[in-house]
């Protein structure tokens, strides 16, 4: 029986129908260290490896030969792992896409109606005692309904937050993607990256790498229109955290919604100092049938590599 180190604790399903294929190792902690990294390689035939697991290429270096035949990535995600260098080392490397696309939409829309209507405000409010209750004037947010939405890549992610935005809420949605997009599937209009920005609500979606590290910076920030709201349910190092914070203090934007971080889990105290901010603790797929489900797609990855099948799912 093969051995299979699952880095993270997973939901029981999962768990149990991992341990009736392989002889599981569960490391029921937070991100793993370097020594783990190199051990883990060294010592398991098999790695279900999750965020924050760093697997980059000084991890492959020191391990030229390493044991561990693929690293079956917990997420759609897998900017912490070097894929060249795994593959230069003789490691296969999957994901877990389709399984997280829906949770992450359906976060995105409470980013910006949380956002928009000042829902964390009210609530900070309420439990602090202050609220003396309903005047007209109090809390006055913005409308959603009707409005532009912005979409910055229009993946699965991106196409599902269309969707909810255009026929839950009448948006008119354009979209900015790196290669043109034929078919989006739904009613929206491909844009230049400027009028994206421009829009009334604006969702980063784009896959987190080198190529998009900082791509909302002081330079597009100043391309969002004044009563813009910014959403981000990709990754924390896609936004510059710093020229966020600037750009909401002076007014140049009107707020954002934000699930991760530039330094997870660190969070920029400019923005924790923000009243016209949402900040959620990187909830995107956090629903247990959701987890069930990656957990189970990445056990496909893992069974399908121990009988030698092309993996369902690589990257």
């Amino acid at each position: 029986m093969k051995s299979l180190l699952i880095t993270r604790r997973l939901p029981d399903r999962v768990l149990s129908a991992a341990r009736t294929r392989f002889a599981v190792t569960l490391r029921d902690d937070g991100p793993m260290r370097a020594d783990e990294l190199r051990a883990a390689l060294r010592d398991f035939d098999l790695i279900l490896p999750a965020l924050g697991d760093r697997f980059q290429a000084a991890v492959f270096a020191d391990v030229p030969r390493p044991r561990a035949g693929i690293l079956a990535n917990f997420g759609a995600g897998y900017n912490h792992i070097d894929v060249a260098a795994a593959r230069a080392a003789g490691l296969q490397v999957s994901n877990t896409p389709g399984a997280v696309t829906d949770a992450t939409a359906d976060i995105a829309l409470t980013l910006i109606l949380m956002t928009a209507r000042r829902a964390g405000e009210g609530e900070r409010l309420l439990r602090a005692g202050g609220w003396g209750g309903w005047t007209p004037t109090q809390l006055l947010g913005r409308h959603v309904t009707g409005k532009r939405l912005g979409i910055i890549g229009l993946g699965r992610i991106g196409q599902a937050i269309a969707r909810r935005g255009h026929y839950g809420f009448g948006m008119e949605v354009v979209f900015h993607n790196r290669s043109p997009l034929a078919d989006p599937g739904l009613p929206a209009r491909q844009v230049p990256l400027a009028a994206a920005l421009a829009a009334d609500f604006v969702v980063v979606a784009v896959p987190g790498s080198a190529a998009t590290r900082h791509l909302i910076n002081a330079e597009t920030l100043s391309q969002m229109s004044p009563g813009g709201i910014l959403i981000n349910i990709s990754r924390g190092d896609v936004v510059d955290e710093a020229a966020l914070v600037a750009a909401l203090q002076t007014g140049q934007i009107a707020g954002a919604g934000l699930d991760v971080y530039e330094c997870e889990p660190e969070v920029h105290p400019g923005l924790i100092a923000l009243e016209n901010v949402t900040l959620l603790p990187h909830l995107g797929t956090a629903a247990l049938e959701v987890r069930e489900a990656m957990g189970l797609m990445a056990l496909d990855n893992l069974i399908a590599f121990a009988e030698g099948r092309p993996l369902p799912n690589p990257v």
